[in-house]
């Protein structure tokens, strides 16, 4: 398993492929999750194989907007299956990245520890101080994909999300649970400012 080669691979597929509109989604995103995917292996003592799956699935996990931005979870493990065996990545490990690379897909639902990692790397802003302007982004990026259009709806998407949102790692839930609980009151009372629909 070439992981040197394989990230050089993806990353300039993300550089050369990636839409300029992807303001949120963009390969600072991946290199983001790829930065917090490693802190957290750390963290919860995984071992050095299964790192190097994790941190494979980071570098893929959005990689399918080169190709669309509807269903790029699904995409990101067409392009993983396509290119990874190049690299000696066996079927099986490829399994284990695409099981990771789908548990990120909203809502997120991981079903072992490594793909709990990934989630939570996936989303460790909302528990951040650059929340507020990564969130800016992330508007930004909506907006052009006429998703929403007002930042009144875009408060309280960022509400609801929020109140969904679960962190799933012990890491994570210590030092990322409180800010995001913070983030969220301060939503609440800038959307409780706004006249009733």
């Amino acid at each position: 398993m070439d992981y040197p080669a394989t990230k050089a691979y993806i990353l300039n597929k993300l550089e050369r492929e990636l839409s300029q509109q992807l303001y949120y989604h963009g390969i600072h995103h991946t290199m983001d999750v790829l930065r917090v995917t490693g802190e957290l292996c750390k963290a919860e003592k995984i071992n050095p194989r299964n790192t190097l799956l994790l941190k494979t699935a980071a570098l893929y996990h959005d990689s399918g907007f080169t190709i669309h931005n509807q269903q790029h979870e699904q995409l990101g493990c067409q392009l993983a299956r396509a290119s990874l065996p190049q690299f000696g990545y066996s079927p099986a490990d490829i399994d284990l990245i695409c099981g990771m690379i789908m548990a990120t897909k909203i809502p997120q639902s991981p079903n072992n520890l490594l793909e709990e990692i990934i989630c939570d790397a996936d989303l460790d802003y909302l528990g951040r101080d650059d929340f507020k302007a990564i969130g800016d982004t992330l508007f930004a990026e909506l907006q052009v994909y006429k998703v929403l259009s007002t930042e009144q709806e875009w408060n309280r998407l960022q509400i609801s999300f929020l109140e969904k949102h679960r962190f799933f790692t012990q890491t994570s839930l210590s030092r990322r649970q409180h800010q995001k609980e913070l983030h969220l009151a301060e939503l609440k009372e800038i959307v409780a400012g706004y006249e009733k629909i």
